[in-house]
C-alpha cells in the first residue's frame, strides 16, 4: 500500500501550572476543555505540574493524577513528561501529548540555574508505514538573553546530531525570545520555519494573555507543509498568562 501524507495539528502553550493569571483561580478543568476542543494531534505544554502536595490538599478540584495525565485523558494515549524544576512539595516541567505512538523520548536539562530550571523534551513519534519518525521537541527557555542563546546552541547541537536532515521536525514551546535572536539562529542553523510567521507574515504575540504584546511562544517546523496557523482567541485569556498557538501541517511520506 502506498503511504499517503499525514495531517498533523499541533498546539503549544505554557499552561502556568493550571492556574489563572496571578494564581487567582485553578483553571485546569477549563483548560482541558479548550485544549480538547482544538482536536490537536500533538500537544506541547510547558509549566505542567507533575506534583504539588500543598495544592493537592488545598484544592478540591485538584486531579488525583499528574496534570499531563489529566489533560491527556482518552484523547492522547501517548505522552511524555520531563521535570525541569523540582522543589520540596513537588515538581513541574514540559509534556508532550500525542495521538501517535511515541517510539522513544528524552528530557535534557538546559538550565545553568537551580532556581529556574529549563529543559528540552525530545520525542520520536511513529506516523506509520512509509513515514520517517516525526521528531517533536518541546522547549522552555530562560528569561535572560545570555541563557537563552546558550540553550539555543544546545538545541541546535542536539538536532544536528540526533535528527536526520530529511526527517519531519517540530520544535515548539515558550522560548521567551521577544528579541528574536534565538529564532534567527534556529532559522539560519537548522532551516526551521516559524509556522505563524510563514502563514501570516508576522510572529504571534502571545504574552501576556490579557493584552498580548510579546512574541515568546513559537512552533517551528522542518520537512512539513504548513497549511494554517492561528493564535488562541479570547476564550483562552483567563486560562494562563500565555495564549496558545495552533497550526495544521501535512507531512509527506519518506522518499523512496
Amino acid at each position: 500500500m502506498t503511504a499517503v501524507p499525514v495531517p498533523v495539528r499541533v498546539l503549544t502553550q505554557n499552561i502556568h501550572k493550571g492556574m489563572s493569571v496571578g494564581n487567582a483561580r485553578f483553571v485546569l478543568h477549563e483548560l482541558k476543555r479548550e485544549i480538547h476542543a482544538t482536536a490537536a494531534d500533538v500537544v506541547c505544554l510547558q509549566e505542567v505540574q507533575g506534583q504539588h502536595r500543598i495544592r493537592d490538599r488545598q484544592l478540591a478540584e485538584w486531579p488525583a493524577e499528574s496534570q499531563f495525565e489529566f489533560l491527556a485523558d482518552q484523547a492522547w494515549p501517548h505522552h511524555a513528561y520531563g521535570r525541569n524544576a523540582v522543589y520540596p512539595h513537588g515538581h513541574h516541567g514540559n509534556a508532550i501529548l500525542s495521538r501517535f505512538p511515541i517510539r522513544e523520548w528524552e528530557n535534557i536539562n538546559v538550565s545553568p540555574y537551580r532556581r529556574a530550571s529549563r529543559s528540552i523534551l525530545h520525542a520520536e513519534l511513529d506516523l506509520g508505514t512509509g513515514h520517517l519518525p516525526l521528531h517533536v521537541i518541546c522547549a522552555h527557555f530562560g528569561l535572560v538573553e545570555k541563557e537563552r542563546l546558550t540553550q539555543t546552541s544546545t538545541l541546535v547541537d542536539r538536532i544536528q546530531r540526533i535528527v536526520p536532515e530529511e526527517a519531519p521536525l517540530i520544535v515548539a514551546g515558550d522560548f521567551n525570545d521577544w528579541l528574536g535572536r534565538c529564532g534567527r539562529k534556529l532559522r539560519q542553523s537548522l532551516s526551521l520555519q516559524d509556522t505563524f510567521q510563514a502563514h501570516t507574515g508576522s510572529l504571534a504575540r502571545t504574552f501576556p494573555a490579557w493584552l498580548p504584546a510579546l512574541p515568546v511562544d513559537r512552533i517551528y517546523v522542518r520537512n512539513a507543509h504548513i497549511l494554517h496557523a492561528r493564535r488562541g482567541d479570547q476564550n483562552w485569556r483567563q486560562l494562563s498568562d500565555h495564549l496558545p498557538l495552533i497550526c495544521d501541517l501535512q507531512i509527506h511520506p519518506a522518499q523512496s
